[in-house]
């Protein structure tokens, strides 16, 4: 009875959720298409001389078609979690963690070994 729909009848009510619901998935649909269009997809990123080295290794450890570079900085939050920079080249060991979770995955990063998230990968 406080609120200031509180004495509207129910039938108007309904009608003014409904709208307000209709407005919002509008206004989101708006925004997740400015989004997609917006958003350049990630670039290679130059690598320094230490970082081809590291490459050249990972590259003769894994195979070419198992690298991957970090297309934005990752902050690892959990045991065995790596912290990444973008731009950094990376070989995937396994598609999947320990508890078969497919969007972290398991990499090389050329020394230090663990997991990283799957959507900030792409091949290199």
């Amino acid at each position: 009875s406080q609120m200031p729909h509180g004495r509207m009848p129910l039938p108007s009510f309904w009608k003014m959720v409904e709208d307000t619901l209709q407005q919002s998935g509008a206004q989101l649909r708006t925004f997740c298409q400015t989004f997609e269009t917006v958003t350049p997809s990630p670039v290679t990123q130059p690598l320094n001389p230490a970082e081809e080295r590291k490459v050249l290794s990972l590259v003769s450890k894994h195979g070419p078609d198992k690298l991957y570079q970090v297309t934005s900085n990752i902050s690892g939050s959990k045991d065995l979690d790596l912290t990444l920079q973008r731009g950094q080249i990376v070989a995937l060991l396994q598609s999947v963690d320990t508890k078969g979770n497919t969007s972290r995955w398991l990499v090389d990063a050329g020394g230090p070994r663990g997991f990283v998230p799957a959507g900030k990968l792409q091949p290199y």
